[in-house]
């Protein structure tokens, strides 16, 4: 009866004690290349962790999804060439839409990459300051032609002689 019970707790410690597992394995690798969109309000300042949903060209699916980085970046690798739709939203209403075309070594076109020294744009102060103008300006134009009318002696009493010339 011993001889059973220690056998017993021998095949429980046995089997209880953790032995190495052969599952399935996993490597990596790394590696350059690949495209990446980078984010920014008018302001310079990146759009972070900003939802990004790209399609493939001619496809109805989203080839991928996922969030910017703290600096607003977004890394894709394409598997074919075309025109890829990139759409970053910061779902607070301000939302990016950029098409990136692939060439068949599934690079980058030549003359695609955007500088921002290279664009003319204004900024939001810029922009906010011309559309005030804009407003002063067509109202005051639109005033003045009013003040013009009324102040204009009309052709009658011209000849009638009430009004002096």
């Amino acid at each position: 009866m011993m001889n059973k019970a220690s056998m017993m707790l021998f095949l429980g410690v046995i089997l209880l004690l953790p032995l190495p597992l052969h599952a399935h394995g996993v490597m990596e690798t790394v590696g350059s290349g690949g495209m990446v969109v980078t984010a920014q309000y008018d302001t310079g300042e990146a759009m972070s962790y900003a939802r990004v949903n790209i399609s493939a060209p001619g496809a109805g699916l989203t080839f991928q999804s996922g969030r910017t980085d703290r600096n607003g970046r977004f890394c894709f690798f394409p598997d074919g060439a075309g025109d890829w739709k990139v759409i970053v939203d910061d779902e607070m209403g301000h939302r990016l839409e950029v098409m990136v075309p692939v060439d068949e070594t599934l690079t980058l076109q030549a003359n695609q990459q955007r500088e921002v020294a290279d664009e003319i744009s204004l900024s939001r102060y810029e922009r906010a300051l011309m559309g005030i103008s804009i407003i002063f300006g067509v109202f005051g134009t639109i005033l003045g032609w009013k003040g013009y009318k009324n102040g204009k002696p009309d052709v009658e009493d011209m000849a009638s002689g009430k009004v002096k010339k």
